[in-house]
């Protein structure tokens, strides 16, 4: 073969050249002999033979004046090449330092590839090619040569890893072609977009509500997995998997499974279809209340614990929520773990059934005798019982007599004579004390104790005994109010100094004559048992008999001659102490329509004056453990 660059090369002319060719007879054209030569240009593709294999290198002769190197590494994937054999090769550059020319077999083909894509692919056609690795940005899809696939084009959703793709055959299409950079970009996920648009169209025109259609999971969340019923996905919700408890949807399906759904809802406008797994079994709910009357006492499996309950597991799809209320007659439970753990096989006792909100209330205490049902005839009145201070709150304190069971220690049962304001300064929590039960209530599971109650009452005759009207004795003042002074004669004891029993003037305050701490002299006005009072005067504590006598022959004089009396008999006989039955003070100032002082005492005792300040003053011993107004038992635990 003869190339004219190289006879450009060497200056032969034409005649000379077509002499020589001719062989002197001028037979032979130049123009048909030179045809068969080639253009040697760098970046051209030539054809050549290959001459021999010497080493990692193949001699091809490509007609040039000198041969060219292949590495034979470029026929990696076929046999090697024979001498004799024809190929094609680019050349990549003339002569070397060697003085042989570069070629390339694998470049060659490479360029070949690409004239035959760019003429048999155009924008917009589908191919299909084999992802062969994973490149910055995407995939390299073969399909005759390399293109590239961007990893936002792999999927409609993009993968988690786009080298899951790698030796997989794939359909494409052609984005875009760059022939003069030799580049093209192809998608995946247009392809799919146009195919699933096509496929919606159909399933739209068709899909019903009832229908049980196979899909495929496409994507797994926490509510639940989309499933692609062909050109839609399909959302079949966590709730909608099973009757019976599923932790996550994972634990019923995976990703590329293939399912049968049944279609529950379709919503066309907004492209929104419900599916259903559960829905292709019948309900368990549909006999619940004939399989599991109330009453009913039936075991199961405690699936979940709430902090308000347990769920237990009476069959597949059955589930029902004992609550904590529910769980023990008489222990005091903060949560449900404390009886109960995931997995534990109880018995339970139905309570009742919603068969529309498919809900079971189940109880565990009722499988058991209920102890408030023995504690009136365990602990009737009267009956001695040591117990646990559980609770003091300010009304009272709760004693434990066993497990569960408490009773209310009131603090008006705690002492005959001492004025208690709070519990603490008698009892504390944790101490062990001996207590006598005055009432139980057993409807409203309350029991009433009293403490007082273990000795006799001092009203009765100790204290009438030792102090008696008109004895002068000595107590110290132990707080002052407004209408008089409280004086103890002795611990545990005081009596009322009326505030016009301090001096034989008139006192606007008490603070005038005396302070809290003095030790002060008074007269023992009067006792009353069943008010469990004592009415005390300082200004008589030295009256004679005689000085006594004066003070009330001038009161009746007064009266007799008409003059305004400055207070009523009644009051008189109140400061005094003896008389009516009535509170042991008053308050001058207003007066009634007949003119006299009316009886403020009572109106302070009604509003709490007297009840909260008098320490003498005791309630019935026969009460309710709990006072109206106040807490109960479980109110105050809780």
């Amino acid at each position: 073969m003869v190339d004219r660059n190289l006879l450009r090369e060497f200056e032969v002319s034409d005649d000379e050249l077509a002499a020589i060719v001719a062989g002197g007879d001028g037979t032979v054209d130049l123009d048909q002999f030179l045809s068969n030569g080639q253009s040697f240009e760098v970046g051209g593709i030539v054809s050549g033979k290959v001459i021999e294999i010497v080493g990692d290198q193949v001699v091809v002769d490509v007609g040039y004046k000198s041969e060219g190197l292949v590495p034979l590494n470029e026929w990696e994937d076929e046999p090697p090449p024979q001498p004799g054999e024809s190929v094609e090769v680019l050349l990549e550059g003339m002569e070397d330092e060697t003085g042989e020319i570069v070629l390339s077999r694998k470049k060659a083909h490479r360029m070949r590839a690409w004239e035959m894509v760019i003429s048999k692919y155009h924008e917009g056609d589908v191919v299909k090619g084999k992802v062969t690795r994973k490149i910055k940005g995407g995939l390299l899809v073969d399909i005759g040569v390399n293109v590239f696939l961007p990893a936002s084009q792999v999927d409609i959703r993009r993968p988690s890893d786009i080298a899951d793709y790698i030796d997989s055959d794939i359909e494409c299409m052609i984005l875009k072609i760059d022939e003069g950079r030799r580049n093209i970009v192809v998608s995946r996920r247009k392809l799919i977009e146009i195919t699933r648009e096509q496929q919606k169209k159909q399933l739209l025109a068709e899909i019903e509500p009832g229908q049980v259609r196979l899909g495929t999971v496409k994507n797994i969340a926490d509510f639940g997995a989309f499933v692609d019923l062909g050109g839609i996905d399909g959302l079949l919700h966590i709730t909608d998997m099973s009757w019976g408890r599923i932790n996550h949807p994972s634990d019923m399906v995976k990703i590329d499974d293939q399912i049968e759904v049944m279609v529950l809802h379709v919503d066309k406008d907004r492209e929104k279809i419900a599916l259903g797994l559960k829905q292709k079994s019948a309900s368990p709910w549909e006999n619940v209340a004939d399989k599991y009357p109330v009453g009913t006492r039936v075991m199961g499996d405690v699936v979940n614990v709430m902090s308000y309950g347990a769920f237990v597991k009476l069959e597949e799809g059955i589930e029902g929520l004992v609550h904590i209320s529910e769980m023990s007659w008489t222990k005091r439970i903060n949560h449900p773990s404390e009886l109960v753990q995931i997995g534990d096989k109880i018995e339970v006792v139905v309570l009742g059934i919603n068969k529309e909100k498919q809900e079971i209330s189940l109880g565990m205490k009722q499988t058991q005798t209920n102890p408030w049902d023995q504690v009136a005839g365990k602990y009737p009145p009267g009956t001695m019982i040591e117990g646990t201070v559980r609770n003091l709150t300010n009304y009272g304190a709760f004693i434990e007599i066993e497990e569960g069971i408490d009773g209310l220690l009131h603090i008006s049962d705690m002492s005959w004579t001492r004025k208690i304001g709070h519990p603490n300064e008698l009892l504390e929590k944790g101490q062990r004390i001996s207590c006598q039960v005055l009432n139980v209530d057993q409807e409203r599971k309350r029991i009433a104790l009293g403490l007082k109650q273990l000795r006799d009452d001092p009203w009765e005759t100790d204290i009438p005994n030792r102090y008696e009207p008109n004895d002068v004795v000595t107590g110290k003042v132990t707080k002052l109010t407004n209408f008089g002074v409280f004086v103890e004669l002795e611990p545990g004891l005081e009596g009322l100094l009326h505030i016009s029993e301090l001096a034989d003037h008139k006192v606007d305050s008490p603070e005038e004559v005396v302070k809290v701490g003095d030790d002060i002299e008074v007269k023992i006005l009067r006792v009353d048992r069943g008010e469990r009072k004592i009415g005390l005067s300082r200004k008589k504590a030295h009256w004679t008999k005689g000085d006594e006598e004066g003070e009330e022959a001038e009161a009746a004089a007064a009266t007799t001659a008409g003059i305004a009396k400055p207070e009523s008999k009644d009051q008189k006989e109140l400061k005094g102490g003896l008389g009516g039955g009535g509170p042991l003070f008053s308050m001058g100032g207003a007066t009634t329509e007949e003119g006299e002082t009316p009886n403020v005492a009572e109106e302070s005792a009604s509003a709490g004056a007297e009840t909260a300040l008098t320490p003498l003053v005791e309630p019935a011993t026969n009460k309710e453990a709990t006072a109206p107004g106040e807490p109960s038992e479980n109110e105050q635990a809780s």
